[in-house]
C-alpha cells in the first residue's frame, strides 16, 4: 500500500462519512416534512368540518335573502327619489316665500317713506298756513293793543318770561 492507496481510502471514507450525513440530513428533513403534513392535513380537516358547513350556510342564507335585499335597495332608492322631489318642492317653496317677503318689505319701506314725506310736508303746510298767520295775527294785536294804550294813556306792561317772550306768544 502505498501513500496513494492510504489518500484514496481516506478520500473514500470522508466521502462516504458526508454520504451518511446527507442521508441523515435527509431523513431529519423527511420526518419533519411528514410530522407538518400530518399537522396540516388535521387543520384542513378542522377547517373543512367547521368552515364549510358554515359557508354553506351563509351560501344559502344570501340566496335566500338575495330577493329581500334587491327590495330593500328598491325601497331605498325609491324613498331617497321622494325625499329628494320633497327637499326641491320645500327649497322652491322657501325661495318663493322668501321672494314675496323681501318684496313686501321694500312695498312697506316705500309706504312708510311717502307716508313720512307727506306727514312732514302737512307739518310744512300746516306751520305755513296755520302757525306763521297766527303769530302774524297776534303781533299785530299786540301792536294795535299797545298803539291803543298808549293813545289811551295806560301804558300796561306784560309779565314777561326769561326769554323776553310773553305768556301769551309761548302759547303758539
Amino acid at each position: 500500500m502505498t501513500i496513494d492507496d492510504n489518500l484514496l481510502r481516506l478520500f473514500i471514507f470522508v466521502t462516504m462519512f458526508a454520504v451518511v450525513i446527507q442521508a441523515g440530513i435527509l431523513i431529519a428533513l423527511y420526518l419533519a416534512v411528514r410530522a407538518s403534513t400530518a399537522k396540516m392535513e388535521a387543520l384542513a380537516a378542522q377547517v373543512t368540518s367547521k368552515a364549510l358547513p358554515t359557508m354553506d350556510t351563509v351560501q344559502s342564507m344570501l340566496v335566500e335573502m338575495r330577493p329581500q335585499i334587491a327590495t330593500m335597495t328598491a325601497n331605498v332608492t325609491e324613498s331617497s327619489n321622494m325625499v329628494r322631489n320633497q327637499l326641491a318642492r320645500i327649497d322652491a317653496t322657501l325661495t318663493d316665500t322668501l321672494d314675496r317677503t323681501r318684496l313686501q318689505v321694500i312695498r312697506a319701506d316705500e309706504l312708510l317713506n311717502r307716508t313720512m314725506d307727506k306727514v312732514e310736508e302737512t307739518s310744512d303746510m300746516v306751520h305755513k298756513t296755520v302757525v306763521s298767520p297766527l303769530r302774524q295775527v297776534n303781533g299785530l294785536m299786540a301792536a294795535i293793543s299797545t298803539g291803543f294804550e298808549v293813545f289811551v294813556g295806560q301804558k300796561r306792561r306784560h309779565p314777561k318770561n326769561g326769554d323776553g317772550v310773553s305768556q301769551d306768544e309761548m302759547f303758539i
